[in-house]
């Protein structure tokens, strides 16, 4: 899923068409629910004769499903429409999240995301292969609950993630050019994606928290900070997969002489002074149990919403940013904290490229990466997103 539109529309080629126009009925039941046939070639543009056999075609496969006779509008005569949407009785999604640090999550979906089956383990993975070898046995664990056959596994996995799922680099946990997905579907025998854990958080945003994508920034603050980006419908991943690892830009150094924020601290990767070091939720927690006074507490965190701001507000003035979607300690970043940063926004973008800009907690929440890592599996299988 690089830089390419979530969503099918307009045409395709005579080599894709297939493929395409599968994606667009998917999409069309998945965005507005079940349709009758002639709905669905009035709402994807394909003719009658082409959404008829690829509904068949996705019928016979168990990805759709009558749904029986429409309800008569009234005065409307005639012979009632058969309506079709998708199935929930033969396929569904495995969905992991390691954004929280301590937790490992999972859920089975259904393809319309629907969770069927929800499961959560507290302790904190271990680095390296003890790491991964865990991770392994409890996405064991999750798929062997689902109740149909699994179309795909998501992982919402830290750290540098390329296409085709290798962790390229994970200070926290230790991965360094590890083929996660490659080492998972070998594992469990089911096909396994993995990105990014904001870039899930991001999707998840998009295809179930009611974002746009015109311009959408998702923030992800966890054991450590990351952003998913979103613009035009396109979730941006950079020239080398390491679009908004914004969690290692240097906000304190040595200059600074800041008797709030204090001395830059050690980082994960190895450099000092991260925003990291000041953002991630550990972070926060430490510097709040180490200030005396509720005035001191919310110095600290203008102090850090500030900087947070700084970084922030170039992201917004180059890609027209409209939507800042943040999730973390709820505590912490609601109040002075997100005022700060929106403030710092504002004060340092001229007007038009803040006008329409919104700050706000996500209402996904950490549920964002999890959701998000089941939307890989429904664009790369089903074209749906």
């Amino acid at each position: 899923m690089i830089n390419r539109e979530l969503r099918s529309i307009g045409k395709a080629l005579p080599a894709s068409a297939r493929a395409h126009n599968r994606s667009v009925v998917l999409q069309q039941l998945f965005g507005s629910g079940p349709g009758s046939r002639a709905e669905l070639a009035r709402t994807t543009g394909l003719t009658r004769v082409t959404v008829s056999a690829v509904v068949e075609e996705l019928s016979a496969e168990g990805f759709v499903t009558d749904l029986g006779l429409a309800q008569s509008e009234p005065g409307k005569v005639g012979k009632k429409a058969t309506l079709v949407g998708l199935s929930d009785q033969h396929w569904q999604l495995a969905s992991i999240s390691l954004t929280n640090e301590g937790v490992l999550t999972g859920a089975i979906l259904t393809l319309t995301g629907e969770v069927v089956h929800r499961h959560s383990e507290a302790g904190r993975l271990p680095a390296g292969q003890t790491g991964l070898d865990a991770l392994t046995e409890f996405c064991r664990r999750v798929v062997q609950t689902a109740d149909h056959r699994i179309l795909g596994v998501g992982v919402s996995s830290p750290g540098i993630v390329s296409p085709d799922g290798v962790v390229e680099e994970a200070p926290n946990r230790g991965w360094h050019d590890l083929p996660l997905a490659r080492d998972l579907t070998d594992a469990l025998g089911v096909p396994v994606l993995v990105a990014n854990d904001a870039n899930c958080a991001a999707l998840g945003e998009f295809t179930f928290g009611g974002a746009d994508g015109s311009g959408l920034l998702r923030l992800v603050i966890g054991y450590g900070v990351g952003a998913g980006l979103v613009s035009g419908g396109v979730l941006l991943r950079g020239g080398r997969d390491a679009a908004g690892e914004i969690g290692h830009v240097t906000v304190v150094d040595e200059r600074d002489d800041d008797e709030v924020l204090g001395a830059p601290i050690m980082c994960a990767c190895g450099r000092r002074g991260c925003l990291e070091t000041l953002l991630a939720t550990p972070a926060l927690r430490r510097a709040m149990a180490g200030l005396d006074t509720d005035e001191a507490r919310q110095r600290h965190l203008r102090a850090v919403g500030q900087r947070l701001g700084r970084v922030l507000a170039p992201v917004v003035a180059t890609l027209n940013i409209t939507e800042l979607v943040v999730s973390g300690p709820d505590d912490l970043l609601r109040g002075p904290l997100l005022a700060e940063t929106r403030a710092t926004i504002i004060a340092r973008t001229l007007p038009r490229s803040h006008r329409a800009l919104s700050v706000g907690v996500s209402r996904l929440g950490d549920e964002g990466a999890l959701r998000g890592a089941a939307v890989l599996v429904l664009s790369d299988r089903l074209g749906i997103a």
